[in-house]
């Protein structure tokens, strides 16, 4: 039975048996047969066709999160049978945003496969909206989010990120040693979508400044492109800047302002102990980097 659900999760993740079957190592039809006889043993249909792909019935959404939840304790009974034996194996889903996937998960992860080689992970990536959407419907094991965080998780707190404005090169404010927020009402401003600006309105928010938005995007990196065109400035976190050579002026704000970013993981210790043990890998390389 836990085959055909996991069959199932792969079909809704990727929108195709095709995909699912190529995912599983099997054949498109042992991926239909399999969906058809638990369908049949439920007694309602769970998947559509669409033009966009496979999508989930009404009844199929509605028994979604129970069968996430039951994958999610069969991972972690095999966790914690395997650390019982003196094994160390089993798969943990990660979320993240771009600036942690991009600076601190790759050498995580190198380190962590290096002491624990049998434990395989899966990584998704998205903005802040994502990420805490994953973790309530148990599609991760461990997401990094801004704290503080409304969804009923454990969480760690990581470390304080400072935000600052980015603007063109050949800006008038090239000459302030800080940027001053209030600015942010006049010059033409590059947002992220509101699902996911929690950063900059919070700052904006507490400031009281009401920003002159010009232009909304999803990601982080076409917001740097835009700015180096001289379309707008926006305010972005620290860690996202790190490593970069982009031609564009950053400069800390007036009032300063941070974010706090930490781990989230399922309440009430349902997290596997592989999962535990890579968070611990996570704050041991987050304090090594302040």
């Amino acid at each position: 039975m836990l085959t055909k659900y996991r069959i199932l999760m792969s079909t809704v993740e990727l929108g195709s048996l095709t995909r699912a079957a190529e995912t599983l190592g099997c054949t498109q039809s042992a991926v239909s047969h399999s969906i058809a006889s638990l369908e049949s043993e439920l007694g309602f249909r769970l998947l559509r066709r669409a033009r966009s792909g496979i999508k989930l019935t009404d009844e199929g959404r509605r028994l979604l999160p129970f069968v996430r939840a039951l994958l999610a304790a069969d991972e972690q009974l095999g966790q914690t049978a395997a650390e019982i034996r003196g094994l160390d194996q089993g798969t943990v889903r990660i979320g993240a945003f771009t600036s942690v996937a991009v600076h601190w998960l790759p050498p995580v992860l190198k380190e962590f496969q290096r002491d624990y080689p049998k434990v395989g992970f899966r990584l998704f990536n998205g903005d802040y909206h994502d990420v805490n959407e994953w973790l309530s419907d148990g599609s991760i094991d461990i997401g990094f989010v801004a704290l503080p965080c409304e969804l009923k998780c454990e969480t760690i707190p990581l470390m304080e990120d400072r935000l600052l404005a980015i603007l063109p090169r050949d800006s008038r404010y090239a000459s302030y040693p800080r940027f001053p927020l209030v600015e942010c009402e006049r010059e033409p401003f590059i947002s992220l979508l509101q699902s996911s600006d929690h950063d900059a309105r919070r700052a904006l928010e507490a400031a009281g400044v009401k920003p002159n938005v010009r232009f909304y995007t999803k990601d982080d990196y076409a917001i740097i492109a835009m700015v180096e065109q001289g379309l707008g400035m926006s305010i972005m976190p620290e860690l996202l800047l790190k490593g970069r050579h982009d031609d564009v002026l950053t400069l800390p704000l007036v009032p300063e302002a941070k974010r706090t970013i930490g781990l989230a993981l399922p309440a009430g210790g349902l997290a596997g102990p592989a999962t535990r043990r890579f968070c611990d890998y996570v704050v041991r390389y987050v304090k090594g980097q302040t």
